[in-house]
C-alpha cells in the first residue's frame, strides 16, 4: 500500500514536471527571440507559436505537447496504477503545462496536451475526437464549433467504447470546461451566428 501511495506520488510529479516542459516557450526564445508569453494571445501553446514563429516549429511543439501528455498517463500504466491513478497523471501533465513552474506559473492551454492524455488513457476515443476536431473545422473554419463538437463526442466515445468510470468522468469533466472556456471566450449568439453564416457550405456539400 505504501509502495504504491509512493510510487503514485513520484509518477504525478513526473508527470507534472513532463507538462512543464516549456517546447513553445523555447520555440520562440530560440528561433525568434521573442517571449511567446507577450506575444499574440500570451500562451505557450502551438497555436501561438504558429502565429509568431512559423508552421514547422508549431508542428514540432503540438507533438511534443501532445506527447508530454501521453507519455504521463502511459508511464502510469506501465506500472499497473488503477484508472483513476492513470487520470491523475494525467491531469498533472495538464497542469504542468498550464502553470509551469519555470515560466512563472504562466503557460498555454493545455489543448495538445489534453489530446495526448486522452490518447494514453484510450488512443481509438482519442484519435475519434481529433478526427471529429479536423472534419468539423475543415467545413466551417471555426476554432470553437470544431472544440465544442469534440468535446461533446469525447465522452461519448468514451461510453460507447466501454471505458472505465475514471475514463468517462474525467471525459465528462473536459467537456464541461471546453463549453465553460466556449462561453467565456464569445457569447452564444455570436457562435450560433458564426454557426448560421456557415450553414449553406454544409448544404452544399450534403447536396453533393
Amino acid at each position: 500500500m505504501i509502495q504504491t501511495a509512493l510510487t503514485a506520488l513520484l509518477l504525478l510529479a513526473i508527470g507534472y514536471l513532463l507538462g512543464a516542459i516549456p517546447s513553445g516557450y523555447l520555440a520562440g526564445r530560440w528561433l525568434k527571440g521573442i517571449d511567446l508569453r507577450d506575444c499574440g494571445s500570451g500562451s505557450t501553446g502551438a497555436t501561438n507559436v504558429l502565429r509568431n514563429v512559423g508552421k514547422g516549429p508549431a508542428l514540432v511543439v503540438f507533438l511534443i505537447d501532445v506527447g508530454k501528455g501521453a507519455l504521463a498517463v502511459l508511464l502510469a500504466k506501465s506500472v499497473g496504477l488503477s484508472d483513476w491513478l492513470q487520470v491523475l497523471a494525467g491531469l498533472a501533465a495538464l497542469a504542468g503545462h498550464i502553470w509551469p513552474v519555470w515560466l512563472g506559473w504562466k503557460g498555454g492551454k493545455a489543448v495538445a496536451t489534453g489530446l495526448g492524455m486522452f490518447l494514453g488513457l484510450a488512443w481509438p476515443v482519442g484519435l475519434a475526437c481529433f478526427g471529429l476536431f479536423m472534419a468539423v473545422i475543415s467545413i466551417f473554419r471555426i476554432v470553437s464549433l470544431s472544440s465544442g463538437v469534440a468535446a461533446i463526442g469525447l465522452p461519448l466515445l468514451m461510453l460507447i467504447s466501454g471505458s472505465g468510470s475514471a475514463y468517462v468522468v474525467v471525459s465528462l469533466v473536459a467537456m464541461l470546461l471546453v463549453a465553460m472556456l466556449l462561453k467565456k471566450k464569445t457569447n452564444l449568439m455570436l457562435f450560433f451566428l458564426q454557426l448560421a453564416t456557415k450553414k449553406s457550405k454544409l448544404l452544399k456539400l450534403l447536396e453533393l
